[in-house]
């Protein structure tokens, strides 16, 4: 494994412009362009594309067509999860999705993060930082989980919300930035 893929899965400071990164964006290319084909694959077949492309997936996960991701590998996914069109995961860090997890249209799970000084963000610096989703959560469509956060189970996110801060278990948060407005019934 070359120096910079292993300081990405670290979570140390990286760059990103490397040939062997480079190789995976090409594999995940060609396996996500086979699970959005036009014409989509038999389920069986989806599901092997799944297999191939994440680092594990449960039973009965459900991911709708245009799914997108960086490379696949990091991304961790619990059974009877669904995730609804247009899923943009960044997993250049873990991104781990419990079980019966609800994720709805045009989802943003984050994992990367830029230098914030200009010479260093220039130069491409990047790091990645996991996110996590537990159990039974549901995000609301839009909603954008920035780089860093988890989100305990039981959990419900509304429509739109930028969660960049850890969210507890068993509570509804919504609005920009993400904050809790109550606990819910168990």
């Amino acid at each position: 494994m070359g120096e910079n893929k292993r300081l990405m899965l670290a979570g140390e400071w990286y760059l990103p412009d490397d040939p062997e990164l480079a190789a995976d964006t090409e594999r995940r290319i060609g396996l996500c362009a086979a699970y959005n084909a036009p014409v989509p694959p038999d389920a069986p077949r989806r599901r092997e594309i799944l297999e191939l492309l994440l680092g594990s997936v449960g039973e009965g996960v459900r991911i709708r067509p245009p799914f997108h991701c960086d490379f696949g590998y990091n991304i961790r996914i619990g059974a009877r999860t669904f995730v609804n069109f247009n899923a943009v995961v960044l997993d250049t860090g873990a991104v781990t999705i419990g079980a019966d997890v609800q994720i709805g249209p045009n989802v943003q799970l984050l994992t990367a993060t830029h230098e914030l000084g200009a010479a260093r963000r220039r130069a491409g610096w990047e790091k990645a930082v996991p996110v996590t989703i537990g159990d039974n959560v549901w995000l609301g469509g839009g909603v954008v989980v920035c780089p860093g956060v988890t989100i305990g189970a039981d959990t419900v996110v509304g429509a739109g919300a930028v969660v960049v801060h850890d969210l507890p278990a068993g509570v509804l948060a919504v609005g920009n930035p993400a904050r809790v407005v109550r606990r819910l019934e168990p």
